[in-house]
């Protein structure tokens, strides 16, 4: 690196300290909420948020926004919000030449040119700092579970595009890493991750694949396996918005397994591609007045908004131990040749 970007990556890291973004936050006087150790019933209220992408040119104004939808969630009885992927990629505009990049990028039509996993290396832990004060802070300030969406994370040398759990007390529950990652990721020089997690919860477990992670029944039936109840969906998707393109998502997914899903958008245009999506809330058939599996979703698939639905855990377990297919499970044959063929398809 040269010395001046070594001066301007110092400056930036002062620029952005922890100290700063609390006091920031301390000002906005958010009311305290505090969510209880075990909830009331097996009802959870949760949101989703869909998200506009906006290059900030300052660190205020990011925090300002988060705080601002975690807020909106919060008065809608929230006790679970989930952010989209990607969700640090606005503070790209305190970089300086950013805004030229992106026009040349928005001009060429040739996104996986750019070299987002070596920007990454250099400005991640920057930016993780940044989302790990904020929504540590938001969550134990406004008492919510928070799937802060996931981030660039450089570790070892290489890139991971992560997603980051906070819990009501402010601790980070957890993180994972994108299995599935897509080719323009891949063209990006991101590294996937190799296991999924589910974290616990006071209302069950928690799991956050993320994106094209959801396109692959494999991904539910192992973090339902694993004592998932919720699965939260962060999702940027670089494509025109098609209704029929986007069940090959988190809807079939959750009829497969079956379990609860929640899907963050972030939307807008950036780098060269237009990003869509309708965050929503899903749930089993069986478990929707209209029979449709869908409890909530957002009217628009490029604008912000917020989705707010309650699920019934209860309901769920009753589902899971009278499930008419569920039974329909043959363990000897999947011991015998699933190992195999995911061994040799591997090699």
């Amino acid at each position: 690196m040269k010395f001046q970007e070594r001066l301007f990556f110092s400056y930036l890291t002062w620029r952005t300290r922890p100290a700063v973004i609390r006091r920031h936050l301390q000002k906005k006087h958010l009311p305290e909420r505090r969510q209880a150790a075990a909830p009331a019933s097996d009802k959870v209220r949760v949101a989703a948020a869909q998200v506009e992408f906006k290059l900030f040119k300052d660190v205020r104004a990011y925090v300002d926004e988060m705080a601002r939808i975690a807020s909106s969630a919060a008065r809608e009885g929230a006790q679970l919000l989930v952010f989209p992927e990607n969700n640090n990629y606005q503070l790209l505009g305190l970089l300086p030449g950013v805004d030229k990049l992106v026009k040349e990028a928005d001009a060429a039509g040739r996104p996986e040119k750019l070299p987002v996993a070596d920007l990454f290396r250099i400005v991640g832990p920057i930016f993780l700092r940044i989302a790990a004060v904020t929504f540590s802070w938001l969550a134990k300030r406004l008492g919510l579970y928070i799937v802060a969406g996931s981030f660039p994370c450089p570790e070892g040398g290489k890139v991971y595009n992560r997603a980051l759990i906070y819990a009501p007390d402010g601790s980070m529950l957890g993180s994972q890493d994108k299995v599935h990652l897509m080719p323009l990721e891949i063209s990006w020089g991101f590294s996937p991750g190799k296991a999924f997690h589910v974290f616990p919860t006071a209302f069950g477990g928690l799991a956050a694949p993320v994106c094209m992670d959801a396109t692959y029944f494999e991904t539910f039936r192992v973090v339902a396996a694993l004592g998932a109840d919720i699965v939260a969906i962060p999702i940027a998707n670089p494509e025109e918005y098609n209704t029929y393109l986007a069940l090959r998502g988190i809807w079939p997914r959750v009829q497969e397994t079956p379990v609860y899903g929640i899907k963050s958008a972030l939307v807008g245009k950036i780098l060269g591609f237009t990003l869509t999506g309708k965050a929503g809330v899903f749930s089993p058939l069986e478990l929707t007045q209209s029979g449709d599996g869908v409890l909530a979703e957002a009217k628009s698939f490029d604008r912000e908004e917020l989705v707010t639905a309650t699920l019934d855990l209860a309901a769920l377990r009753r589902l899971r131990a009278h499930h008419p297919r569920l039974m329909d499970r043959n363990p000897e044959y999947l011991a015998k040749y699933l190992p195999w063929l995911y061994q040799a398809n591997a090699t």
